[in-house]
């Protein structure tokens, strides 16, 4: 066995361990009773909610995805385009961290579409990249309702202003197809987080919690950064144990900032399950069979 295979197979081990390890961390630091109780109790109208919300949220993130593409000269119709999106969030729980939905996303677009790895790989990088942006303006506006963090408003506000004038400046630099589209892109994105608030909100709600959203909020979307690490299963056990650590600084309940991270995880994955349905019938994908996650590991090998 080479090194290359060697280095791969220790990678998806070890992005293993870590998430197990999370998660053994964070059931020895929670009640998992309270935490079965507080599902059981919640709300199913503000659940449902939160669902519509958070699928909501998933097809504007494909439009956004989409708006990339168009940028690279890809032709893809919304329906299409959302269709594999689907299978790509499914794959996001299951396929090792190093191929993803995204990287699975990349080989079958190149393989069935005249477009180099390159380019789709540039424009689902911006399409993340305008996510952790969006990501970054909802953590700010947070930030300004709790004055009890001490962080100044024009410190938050000339963070966030900086950012974005220099994120502006290397896409005008080095990537003016993606500058093009940079206000309907980012509105989206801007719509993708602040949908995935909402989701929490109504989290919140089917928890029948009357204390104050904001610092539940913040550290829920402050965890959000977790999801760029990668692991198995959608960084479940890392996105609780940041909320866990972040809810005890804060001295906030920790029950109730893991129980909305638990019940966020399910509705995301029941979402994501949705993509089961063109492993069985490709064909919606214009595809006789679905390339193997093997093939697609063995191709990204090759090109590295």
């Amino acid at each position: 066995m080479d090194k290359s295979k060697l280095w791969a197979i220790a990678k998806n081990v070890l992005k293993v361990v870590i998430t197990l390890g999370a998660i053994y961390w964070v059931s020895t630091k929670i009640s998992l009773v309270e935490l079965k109780e507080a599902l059981q109790t919640s709300n199913p109208l503000f659940l449902t909610l939160a669902l519509l919300t958070y699928f909501f949220s998933q097809m504007i993130a494909s439009s956004r995805l989409n708006s990339f593409f168009k940028a690279i000269g890809l032709q893809l119709t919304e329906r299409y385009n959302f269709r594999l999106y689907q299978l790509g969030l499914l794959y996001n729980f299951f396929l090792p961290g190093g191929i993803g939905g995204d990287g699975y996303k990349i080989f079958f677009l190149k393989k069935n579409f005249q477009i180099s790895r390159r380019q789709v790989l540039g424009a689902v990088f911006f399409d993340r990249l305008s996510g952790l942006w969006a990501l970054c303006i909802i953590i700010g506006a947070l930030v300004i309702f709790m004055p009890r963090l001490a962080i100044p408003n024009a410190v938050t506000i000339a963070v966030l202003v900086v950012g974005t004038l220099s994120y502006l400046y290397v896409l005008r630099l080095f990537f003016k197809p993606f500058l093009k589209s940079f206000l309907a892109t980012h509105f989206k994105a801007l719509c993708v987080q602040g949908l995935q608030t909402l989701t929490a909100i109504f989290i919140l709600y089917a928890m029948h919690f009357d204390g104050k959203f904001s610092p539940f909020l913040l550290i829920f979307m402050v965890s959000s950064l977790v999801a760029i690490v990668p692991s198995i299963g959608g960084a479940i056990g890392l996105r609780e144990s940041v909320i866990f650590s972040l809810a005890t600084y804060l001295k906030l309940d920790p029950h109730i900032a893991v129980t909305i991270s638990l019940i966020f995880y399910i509705i995301s994955l029941l979402v994501a399950s949705s993509g089961i349905y063109y492993i069985f019938r490709p064909q919606r994908l214009g595809a006789d069979k679905l390339p193997s996650a093997k093939e697609v590991e063995e191709e990204i090998e090759d090109e590295e």
